[in-house]
């Protein structure tokens, strides 16, 4: 499946592997084509940004044929929504492309931007703001429910315009508009989701400027004193003279100073209590909207995590199994888990052998870069780092020496004390099984008293050895139990 999005600023076609809950992009390409350029003063879009649209068109048809795609979904947006020569324009792109092109409303986008949201992070709660070149959408998400998005003309290209470049004025035109944005009134001390190519661009900035230790753009979250002062400083000078600017495209740099704008008036209107970068929106919000409702409750880190686990891992059953060795062991110490450390508990199993490939010296390591930058959503950057923490613990051993430390910036104390007691735990089962599935079930380990306890049936207590019993004793020590390896039951 493949969705083309004709925006106000750039082109894009995305392809998809599938429709699942956690898709993935098996390609992804964007011209910069400035359609809305000056739609706001003219009312029409640019000759030869329509042309440079239509040659990206052109091209997006035919490696859409190359790829096999089954299902070509076209939209468009505000550009082409408002402009006088919209309608001609929109008859020669679906000529290019070979493929009707659905014209969609302002409150539509900002559903599907919700939506988009709402598919990539787990149990959603807060505004969803979708900036794009010619209009900005906003709309309450929380869980599963949407609120009225509204749409207002305050894309980077359309404050550009309107405003000659002037940033001074462009804030009054932002403050107006803001006055009577509605979800932004129910935004205190909730999470404001930022989607757009000019937000991720800034995102990106800051995330080079600070040394940010994963590059990983979906879920990079800022609070925000950090971003009105950093936006005071973009909106300042030139974008040129930005340190690191060398991490956003030529083209994208002049729009940042009212990406900066937008986020600082924002947060001074809606006071949320943080700033996520969301890497899905409109996209993704149309593939989420065509599950069924079964499908969009579903976890889509779970949901990512069994696809890697069934591509990767010898034996994917052995995971799922894993998941319920574990679930025994955390009830029977009684350790005081949260649904959020339950559910990545979880993920943590599925992604367990996903490295086996590699030589045996490098499997932590190689584990954890697949885990730290992997295209998983549903999950924030510390949970992402204590799933690649336990895997690295499961194949290096649980010294926290070996530990990068840009790494351990991202997580507490507690996350890497339960990451090292998980990856403990997997040491002995994949010592015990073989990383094959029908064992686990049969040689459980829990805690009894001051014991804990590695029950090995009778054809099974042939596996009991020195090796065996020291990775049972790194355990024990970790959860403050004696090791027993219990045989013949």
């Amino acid at each position: 499946m493949a969705i083309v999005d004709i925006g106000s600023n750039s082109v894009r076609l995305v392809a998809y592997e599938g429709m699942t809950r956690a898709p993935t992009p098996i390609f992804n390409e964007k011209v910069l084509c400035g359609l809305g350029r000056s739609v706001a003063t003219t009312k029409r879009l640019h000759d030869d940004a329509v042309e440079k649209a239509l040659r990206a068109l052109a091209r997006f048809r035919v490696l859409c044929g190359l790829m096999q795609v089954a299902s070509v979904h076209v939209l468009a947006t505000a550009a082409a929504r408002d402009a006088e020569n919209g309608p001609d324009f929109l008859a020669r792109a679906e000529a290019a492309i070979g493929h009707p092109i659905e014209l969609i409303s302002g409150s539509r986008e900002a559903q599907l931007s919700a939506l988009g949201v709402m598919s990539g992070f787990h149990d959603a709660d807060g505004v969803v703001g979708d900036m794009g070149g010619g209009s900005l959408e906003l709309i309450d998400v929380r869980g599963f429910e949407l609120g009225k998005g509204v749409s207002l003309p305050l894309g980077g290209l359309a404050l550009q315009d309107t405003t000659g470049g002037n940033i001074r004025k462009a804030s009054k035109v932002v403050r107006d508009a803001f006055a009577k944005a509605e979800p932004l009134e129910r935004l205190k001390g909730r999470t404001f989701y930022a989607v757009g190519g000019t937000w991720r661009a800034l995102a990106r900035l800051h995330m080079t400027q600070k040394g940010y230790p994963l590059h990983v753009m979906h879920g990079y979250t800022v609070a925000p004193k950090d971003v009105t002062d950093f936006a005071k400083i973009v909106e300042r000078v030139d974008a040129d003279t930005l340190e690191s600017i060398e991490a956003v495209s030529a083209a994208r740099r002049p729009l940042l100073g009212y990406g900066a704008l937008l986020l600082e008036e924002i947060i001074r209107k809606g006071k949320p209590k943080k700033v996520v970068i969301s890497a899905q929106g409109v996209r993704e919000g149309l593939l989420y909207e065509k599950l069924s409702n079964e499908e969009r409750r579903t976890d889509p880190l779970l949901s990512a995590a069994r696809e890697l686990n069934l591509l990767r891992s010898r034996a994917p059953m052995h995971g799922e199994e894993l998941i319920g060795w574990t679930d025994k062991l955390v009830a029977s110490l009684h350790l005081d888990e949260t649904g959020e450390e339950r559910r990545l508990r979880h993920a943590a199993c599925l992604l367990a052998d996903i490295g086996w490939r590699a030589h045996p010296d490098y499997r932590g390591e190689q584990g954890l870069n697949i885990i730290a930058h992997a295209a998983f959503v549903g999950v924030d950057h510390p949970g992402r780092a204590f799933l690649a923490l336990s895997v690295f613990f499961r194949h290096v051993g649980l010294s926290v020496d070996d530990i990068s430390p840009r790494i351990r910036e991202l997580v507490t104390t507690r996350m890497i004390d339960r990451a090292r007691i998980l990856g403990g735990a997997m040491r002995v089962a994949y010592l015990v099984s073989a990383a094959m599935p029908g064992v686990l079930p049969r040689a459980p380990i829990t805690g009894h008293g001051g014991k804990l306890v590695l029950a090995l049936p009778g054809d099974l207590a042939a596996l009991a050895s020195d090796r065996l019993l020291n990775r049972v004793k790194q355990l024990a020590r970790l959860v403050g139990r004696e090791p027993l390896i219990q045989n013949g039951r």
